[in-house]
């Protein structure tokens, strides 16, 4: 889905090399850049939208700095001919939602996976970030808006929170050490710019102070000013 996303992100002189090697010892397949043995280095996990798989958004580690460890997770459910999604999309043309027997099954394998990574990369839930993209963003509200304590920011990438989670969020302490960043295109074609204002209104309505991004005239995809964004974002979040 992200196929515009042939940036001209210059890679980071003296990066670390990333793993193309497809691993399979965590609930999710994912592809991995790390700095051997490195320990309480910053986590980021890219999770990637609708029919496409976990090569989509690795690249943007490359604008992002080279010491920290980078996952890039691939869907469970498979689209054919060769992609990958989170959810399966309810019928209907109203508000985007999903099937929520896909949504708690994967939620759960995104928080067994969150978990088991802080676990194996020896870093803290302090230093673990989601950066989603479409049915990506949506499961990193998904995950990060439930289980708050798993990780310290949620990246939301031209995403929505879904009307379920929408309907059983509450005011609670524990949401208000998340950082969030939304970037949403103004003429994004598949999630409507609404659905990151209406996001943003949620969130702020829970006590939460979301760093907000609206991209003018971005369609359903990343641009490199958003990735400087994002950089400055998980940097200034890990002061």
């Amino acid at each position: 889905m992200l196929k515009l996303f042939a940036l001209a992100l210059a890679l980071v002189a003296g990066a670390a090399q990333a793993d193309t090697s497809l691993h399979t010892d965590l609930p999710l397949s994912y592809l991995e850049q790390t700095q051997g043995d490195a320990r309480n280095q910053p986590l980021v996990i890219f999770l990637h939208g609708f029919g496409s798989n976990e090569e989509d958004l690795f690249g943007i580690k490359d604008a992002l700095p080279s010491t920290w460890t980078y996952l890039s997770a691939r869907a469970p459910m498979p689209v054919d001919p060769h992609g990958f999604r989170w959810f399966t999309k309810t019928p209907g043309d109203g508000e985007y939602n999903g099937e929520t027997a896909d949504l708690q099954r994967s939620a759960t394998l995104l928080e067994d996976f969150v978990t088991q990574a802080t676990a194996k990369y020896h870093t803290q839930s302090d230093r673990v970030f989601l950066v989603g993209f479409s049915q990506g963003a949506i499961m990193s509200y998904e995950v990060g808006l439930r289980k708050p304590a798993l990780v310290r920011g949620i990246a939301a990438l031209s995403g929505s929170v879904l009307p379920v989670l929408k309907a059983e969020l509450k005011p609670d302490e524990r949401l208000k050490q998340l950082a969030i960043f939304i970037g949403h295109g103004t003429l994004d074609q598949a999630l409507p710019y609404t659905s990151a204002t209406r996001a943003n209104e949620v969130l702020t309505g829970l006590g939460l102070t979301p760093e907000f991004h609206g991209y003018a005239g971005m369609p359903h995809t990343i641009s490199e000013a958003e990735v400087q964004d994002l950089k400055a974002w998980l940097e200034k979040s890990l002061n």
